[in-house]
């Protein structure tokens, strides 16, 4: 269905070549402010068409979001793999943490590269090699025998997300027509339950099937390659579109310039602002690795949960995530990007100081809990990046996704040498002291847009 999804869009855009798509189509007019769906530029002949150009947009955004799920089910797997590589290769907890430092280390230093690249040349078949090297790194992890090839294995797939979610974010904000907080909820979104499906899958089928079970998940990975080339036609044909003819309104020239920034800040102003985001999506992200990549640990040692019991404790935890990205979203266009970062981040605060003192029953339900308010500052902190530098995509979401997830990694492999060194329990009581960082969020600029959503 998606792929049939995938060509309706393609032949869409091939034959909507109304002044409304040329305004609409390059990073440079998206960032100029422009509006499509609202915009007094005459729709006729193409208004009776009006109801498929949502279609389209959808279409795609849909489809994206679908892949962003199978991409993240399938680097899921890599963490909910954690106990049974221990088990078998007999891994210190600093060695689990380095798995996680390879698959987000690869991620974090390509990402920001490859937004660069593609802000000034895009490339609308790169999603579908970008989802080539998760395939290869799954099947390599299924058949490891030994804990080299098993890093090696974890960077590839890392190697994948790299690719993948910078020119994935760029197709979602150009199939948004305008409405660019919804894109990226839901494309987010997708990755979120794909996140949230990786444990339960790996409850059913990885735990009581072993290590090599994970090659039936390459099937996944076929599914997502070919609806990813579909979408490059689309990608391909809307910018072809757009050469022709000059360039949008608000662009500047061509390659490498971008629209003047509409909130005025100077550069200095706008990289401090950029620095502090990046600050506190670093303690957002060490927080959930240490719930994502040791939670399951942290209940063994503690309750003495069997490992199948474990991962639905897991599942719950990302789906908390999955429903924090969504309210995050909505609450973010209403009330301005700003108080939800700054609920985001302490309001979760109280919760995961008293996580490490609670029973199972409550131990749950505070970290679904702290899921779902932690996790409401994402959409947040990205739209408010791409507020702070329009016209960079790419660059934005190699930041967000790459950067700063590495830094979580970083954070990660950290906490492994804690555990070993003390006790998981003491992981959780430390780690919740990195929220107090969200105080920074008082140093952030207010941008024009707030004020107005505010004032809604």
């Amino acid at each position: 269905m998606r792929k049939g999804a995938g060509l309706v869009c393609a032949r869409a855009v091939v034959v909507g070549k109304s002044p409304l798509y040329k305004r609409v189509m390059t990073d440079n007019t998206m960032a100029a402010g422009a509006a499509p769906l609202s915009s007094p530029a005459p729709l006729s002949p193409a208004r009776a068409g009006g109801a498929s150009v949502d279609s389209t947009t959808f279409a795609i955004i849909l489809s994206l979001s679908f892949c962003h799920l199978l991409n993240d089910m399938m680097q899921s797997l890599v963490p909910a793999l954690y106990p049974i590589l221990k088990d078998n290769y007999a891994l210190s907890f600093s060695q689990v943490g380095l798995i996680t430092l390879a698959f987000q280390f690869t991620a974090s230093m390509l990402q920001p590269v490859v937004g660069m690249y593609t802000d000034k040349r895009p490339k609308p078949y790169s999603l579908v090699a970008g989802m080539g090297f998760t395939l290869v790194g799954l099947l390599s992890l299924s058949q490891a025998q030994s804990y080299p090839v098993i890093l090696g294995s974890a960077a590839l797939i890392g190697m994948g997300s790299s690719v993948f979610h910078p020119e994935a974010s760029r197709v979602a904000r150009m199939a948004a027509g305008g409405r660019y907080g919804l894109a990226q909820s839901l494309f987010q979104i997708g990755g979120n339950m794909g996140q949230a499906c990786g444990p339960l899958l790996a409850a059913f089928i990885v735990v009581p099937r072993g290590q090599t079970s994970l090659a039936w998940f390459s099937v996944a990975a076929m599914v997502a390659m070919i609806i990813l080339f579909q979408i490059g036609h689309w990608y391909r044909a809307r910018r072809t579109m757009t050469q022709p003819g000059g360039q949008a309104r608000g662009a500047a020239g061509g390659k490498g310039k971008t629209a003047a920034a509409p909130h005025g800040l100077s550069k200095g102003r706008v990289a401090f602002a950029v620095t502090i985001l990046i600050v506190l999506l670093f303690s957002k992200n060490v927080y959930q690795a240490s719930l994502g990549s040791y939670y399951t640990f942290y209940l063994i040692d503690k309750f003495h949960l069997s490992i199948q019991s474990a991962q639905f404790f897991l599942f719950a935890f990302l789906v908390g995530i999955v429903i924090g990205t969504l309210l995050g979203g909505i609450v973010g266009d209403r009330v301005g990007r700003v108080p939800v970062i700054w609920f985001s981040i302490l309001g979760a605060l109280p919760f995961a100081l008293l996580l490490p003192h609670a029973n199972l029953f409550w131990t749950a339900v505070l970290a679904v809990g702290v899921a779902i308010i932690v996790a409401s500052a994402f959409a947040a902190i990205l739209v408010y990046a791409q507020e702070l530098l329009p016209g960079r995509v790419g660059l934005v979401a190699g930041i967000f996704y790459g950067f700063s997830f590495g830094l979580g990694g970083l954070g990660a492999a950290g906490l492994g040498k804690l555990a070993d060194m003390t006790s998981i329990t003491t992981v959780y009581q430390v780690t919740p002291y990195l929220l107090c960082l969200g105080f920074l969020t008082a140093l952030l600029p207010r941008l024009p847009g707030e004020a107005k959503r505010k004032a809604a």
